[in-house]
């Protein structure tokens, strides 16, 4: 016989499914620019084609083995040795995430549970491998978008020193050139800003304008998110162009820093949600929807942890729609608020019209 614990975990998974499969139930409530596109590794698709479910902006669906331990390193040296960080999965479960086989059985658990769209934020420098995203795609169907670009200070490769903003911008359209890359992202800073992050900052504005690519950003818990908008406006980005991220980290119910962005119009990404902490972002979010903002709220997860994985027991790559998407409801967000910021904010933050030939 089922304990009540599962019991319990059954009604909660219905009631996720439930809510999951409400997403893009209603009519097509947007209208893009003609000849706009959300490129995908496969193919280049209709922003329309994306309406019956959520598009997750900043999820990682391929990156190096030793990525995240060098991750944790650096958050060792810039929080202290005694620092409290999630522990990482051993080796050999990390290992499912390169799995193709257990990630296709991921993407359709993703797509069942009212998933439409992932976008993986990984690139040359976090070991992203793009032709195991096609085979990612083309086995489980789920639309992907490939991310390009640098991530932050302590992983760029030697020649970001060398190079200037310009050659930094020339290589960069060279990595659309040589594949189909939807987005620059994800861009970051590691703590302040540093003078090679500034000048990757200015590259990837540079890039952006001559491709019209969105732009997507990494911050350490929040730190430096203005700055940030800052040096991307100064190349002549234009700031709904961008997606600020991780400001789920700043702890301000008031959420002052994200309502400064939303003004100046760029999006507000909280893209670490459907884990425990993630209703530490309600009473922020709240006051964003308050403040009339709920068109420039991202929501995704960052998912990076095989442990997360449906196969590991964990909620899987939809964790933002069945753990947090019910959160929200249950603080008085309503359906359609919902379906605009999972569906609806997403695709107008990816669709752009091509300035360049495809990749790839």
């Amino acid at each position: 016989m089922p304990s009540r614990r599962d019991i319990l975990r059954l009604i909660g998974a219905s009631a996720a499914a439930a809510f999951a499969h409400s997403l893009g139930a209603t009519e097509e409530r947007v209208r893009f620019p003609s000849g706009a596109v959300i490129r995908t590794v496969l193919k280049d698709l209709p922003p329309e084609a994306l309406a019956g479910g959520a598009t997750l902006f900043h999820e990682h669906l391929s990156v190096g083995a030793d990525f995240m331990p060098k991750v944790m390193a650096q958050f060792r040296i810039l929080l202290g040795p005694d620092a409290m960080l999630p522990p990482l999965p051993p080796p050999e479960q990390q290992r499912l995430l390169r799995d193709l086989g257990v990630m296709t059985e991921e993407m359709r658990s993703a797509a069942a549970a009212g998933v439409a769209c992932i976008v993986d934020a990984g690139h040359p420098d976090m070991g992203r491998n793009f032709q195991f995203l096609r085979q990612l795609s083309l086995k489980s169907g789920m639309p992907i978008v490939a991310g390009a670009g640098y991530y932050t200070q302590p992983f760029y490769p030697p020649e970001i020193a060398r190079w200037d903003e310009d050659e930094i911008a020339q290589e960069l359209l060279r990595q659309v050139k040589a594949e189909a890359i939807g987005a620059y992202g994800e861009i970051g800073t590691w703590d302040a800003m540093t003078p090679d992050e500034r000048k990757v900052f200015r590259a990837v504005g540079k890039a952006h304008l001559a491709t019209n690519l969105p732009i997507f950003t990494h911050t350490n818990m929040g730190k430096g998110a203005l700055e940030q908008l800052d040096v991307l406006e100064s190349v002549g980005v234009k700031p709904e162009r961008v997606a600020i991220g991780h400001l789920g980290g700043i702890a301000d119910p008031d959420a002052r820093v994200q309502k400064t962005i939303c003004k100046r119009g760029a999006f507000v990404g909280f893209d670490r949600q459907g884990g425990p902490q993630d209703a530490d972002n309600l009473p922020a979010v709240m006051a964003l929807l308050e403040a009339g903002y709920a068109e420039k709220l991202l929501f995704s997860s960052d998912f990076s942890f095989a442990s997360d994985l449906k196969h590991s027991g964990g909620a899987g790559y939809a964790m933002t729609v069945t753990v947090f998407g019910p959160k929200l409801r249950n603080a008085g967000v309503t359906q359609s608020t919902l379906q605009g910021i999972l569906v609806d904010n997403p695709r107008r933050f990816l669709a752009f019209i091509p300035r360049m030939r495809r990749g790839g």
